[in-house]
């Protein structure tokens, strides 16, 4: 059977004649580019490329928005943003990645390396993302003869133009809010303490970073289940709340007060707030502070989305009164008394200085509560009061789960009844259970120590009543025998 072969012939014949065409164009365009470059001065160079660009860029859909590294002299919060979101993006065929791990960061990071490109999607909008990287010779003001030469970096944002205004309302925007939690959820926390010997220093080198390692979960605190709930959603509102509070007109912080006896967990409570939070923690030593003009500078080298830790607030310093305040400021005084006064720290906590800073939470401890002013306890100040008590059935369950992997035993029953009257703190519980390796002797351990301190307890309690009836009667007798002396008198 024979076929008709001049059809396909025929479209052979025209696709051989069209990439015949492209090939000529092609070498015409590259003649002409090299007749130009090698003819024309750069600056017609420019010119006529420009003029292409625009030409093309009239017929096109595509929209490209630039992002660059540096905005004037500072950071652009856009492209680092991108840098971090990207990293998330990256997509398995991609062939280079850049990877870092920072001096003192835990985490090892990768990003978007130059002229890789990210496809994203987002409401079912694609967009091509690029980063490009030019080098560029810059002026050198001390050797104008030896320039030098700098990498110029930049996103570059490709998208259909009718999507314009949701890029700037909704995707950047997107951008900016995930690459901020993911920031959290993946830094390395630090606590800060003072550097006393650099107070006349710039802000940014007054506190010294030593990482966080503190293992401490609201999962492993030996507290009620009830105060830990409730700490997890007070803490889950704050951070949710920032419009809310634009709204009222409040600075953006939340104060805790932890009162108790020592070792009842309080700075095992702060480092499972700071780990649950991401947020980083500033110890800020009142004793070592010297005026109200060096613990403000103190407190506004401190960053957003941290906390503040001031512990015993009730003999770290003597604060002085208003009266004395004023001799510090008086220029008449023969020398300048060095003192920090309460309205300096309370100016910070909700005056005009506590809203420079965002985020924050103010957490003040204390092991005599009935020892603070007054003015510390007003509502508005320390916003939620946290009695840390003494270890109670529900913190000792956590305790032997924590320390000896049992989450039930025997000997539970027995230790519940005696815990209340030892009046034992968790850090003491705790001591006992690492002692021993084998649960039932770690147990029985704890209960005769629970016994010892019920007795203890009961005997110091008795001594008081004892002490309390003596004074009562020697008040009696003293009374009576003034009265005596009255009627002799009369």
């Amino acid at each position: 059977m024979a076929f008709d072969a001049s059809p396909v012939e025929a479209n052979l014949a025209n696709a051989k004649s069209i990439l015949t065409a492209a090939a000529s164009f092609a070498a015409t365009v590259v003649l002409v580019r090299s007749i130009a470059n090698d003819l024309l001065p750069s600056q017609l160079h420019e010119y006529f490329y420009d003029g292409f660009r625009n030409i093309f860029t009239r017929f096109s859909s595509q929209l490209t928005m630039v992002i660059d590294e540096m905005d004037g002299l500072g950071p652009n919060q856009i492209y680092e943003a991108a840098e971090t979101y990207l990293a998330t993006k990256i997509s398995p065929s991609t062939s280079r990645l850049k990877v870092s791990k920072p001096e003192k960061e835990d985490n090892i990071t990768t990003a978007v390396e130059s002229n890789e490109e990210v496809i994203d999607t987002f409401n079912g909008v694609k967009f091509r993302w690029l980063l490009v990287c030019e080098e560029v010779q810059r002026e050198n003001f001390h050797n104008p003869r030896s320039p030098y030469r700098s990498i110029v970096r930049s996103f570059e944002l490709c998208f259909h133009k009718k999507h314009r205004e949701m890029v700037l309302k909704s995707y950047l925007p997107h951008v900016l809010h995930q690459a901020k939690e993911l920031k959290q959820q993946t830094k390395t926390l630090k606590i800060f303490a003072v550097d006393y010997q650099n107070m006349y220093g710039s802000i940014s080198d007054l506190w010294i970073p030593t990482n966080l390692d503190h293992p401490s979960t609201f999962e492993k605190l030996a507290m009620d289940a009830e105060i830990k709930d409730f700490i997890l959603s007070d803490l889950e509102r704050f951070v949710k709340r920032k419009e809310f509070y634009r709204k009222i007109g409040k600075a953006w912080k939340r104060g805790y007060l932890l009162y108790g006896p020592p070792g009842t967990g309080k700075s095992s409570l702060i480092a499972a707030m700071a780990n649950y939070l991401k947020f980083d923690v500033y110890d800020l030593e009142l004793a070592g502070v010297e005026c109200n003009s060096d613990l403000r500078k103190l407190l506004m080298g401190i960053a957003n989305r941290s906390i503040l830790v001031v512990e015993d607030i009730d003999c770290s310093v003597e604060f002085q009164d208003r009266q004395s305040e004023t001799e510090e400021e008086d220029p008449s005084t023969s020398r300048r008394r060095k003192l920090v006064t309460l309205s300096g720290l309370l100016n910070f906590i909700d005056g005009l200085w506590s809203s420079c800073g965002d985020e924050r939470i103010i957490i003040f401890t204390t092991n005599h509560k009935e020892k603070l002013d007054p003015a510390l306890l007003r509502p508005g100040r320390m916003d939620v009061h946290i009695h840390m008590s003494y270890c109670t059935p529900c913190g000792f369950k956590v305790l032997a789960s924590n320390y000896l992997g049992i989450e039930n035993h025997k000997l539970f029953g027995e230790i519940e009844e005696s815990i209340f009257g030892a009046k034992v703190t968790p850090a003491e519980v705790a001591e006992q259970l690492l002692k021993g390796e084998e649960s039932d002797k770690s147990l029985r351990d704890l209960i005769e120590f629970l016994n010892v301190k019920t007795r203890e307890n009961e005997e110091a309690e008795a001594e008081i009543r004892k002490a309390e009836l003596e004074a009562r009667e020697k008040e009696v007798k003293e009374g009576k025998k003034g009265e005596e002396n009255g009627t002799v008198a009369l």
